[in-house]
């Protein structure tokens, strides 16, 4: 499949090793933009599955991954990314990646178990 088919399906186009190197070197710049402010209970706001979306997103799953993982359709995958993407004013994964690490949600070196 090609890299501009992933990205609409929602898929990732880096391996999830790839993904978390990129974050780690992301993370340890200083200059970093700061993202959009969330109300205190803002991560609160989200439900639980999509709270472990949210760390399977991080982690460099794709829809697919996260699908097979959560045993649900990848349809259902992406709508619980789109979902927590909507909830936390974030316009793409890559800002839900990035948030996912700024707020501690994940960090660098946490492995999926």
């Amino acid at each position: 499949m090609n890299p501009v088919r992933l990205m609409a399906a929602g898929e990732a186009l880096l391996s999830p090793q790839a993904t978390q190197t990129l974050i780690t070197q992301f993370l340890s710049r200083p200059e970093l933009e700061p993202l959009p402010e969330l109300e205190p209970a803002a991560l609160g706001g989200l439900t639980d599955r999509e709270q472990e979306v949210l760390v399977l997103v991080a982690h460099g799953l794709s829809n697919d991954e996260i699908a097979e993982r959560l045993y649900v359709s990848p349809l259902t995958a992406k709508t619980h990314v789109n979902r927590a993407m909507t909830k936390l004013g974030i316009r793409d994964r890559a800002q839900l990646v990035v948030l996912a690490y700024q707020r501690g949600i994940v960090r660098p070196g946490d492995t999926l178990t």
